[in-house]
């Protein structure tokens, strides 16, 4: 029996190319969870959104979040609304959005 190949979102592809265009961060969650140790070091850090923020969790786990003016949020829910968030913009390609014109002949 084959199995159904899953369907890639354009939306998230597309949003997941901007994010790896973001600076990254690396930090271990310690005995924090992971999104308390990425709110501590972005305070300790004067991290400037937009970043990315890489949590490992252990050896197997990593959490991924993004920092943005707005907040700290999910990587996986930036990738699919990066249209949301203005400070990706910059980052965002260039879509050619120009028709060529059809001339009549007569």
């Amino acid at each position: 029996m084959a199995r159904k190949r899953k369907r890639k979102s354009r939306r998230r592809q597309e949003g997941r190319k901007i994010l790896a265009l973001v600076p990254h961060h690396s930090l271990e969650c310690g005995e924090d969870k992971p999104v308390t140790a990425a709110r501590k070091y972005v305070a300790s850090e004067g991290v400037a959104p937009p970043a990315l923020l890489v949590v490992r969790r252990n050896e197997h786990t990593t959490d991924r979040y993004f920092w943005a003016e707005k907040g700290l949020f999910g990587a996986h829910y930036v990738e699919e609304n990066h249209f949301l968030f203005p400070s990706l913009q910059v980052f965002a390609p260039e879509e050619n959005n120009t028709v060529a014109a059809v001339g009549s002949g007569t």
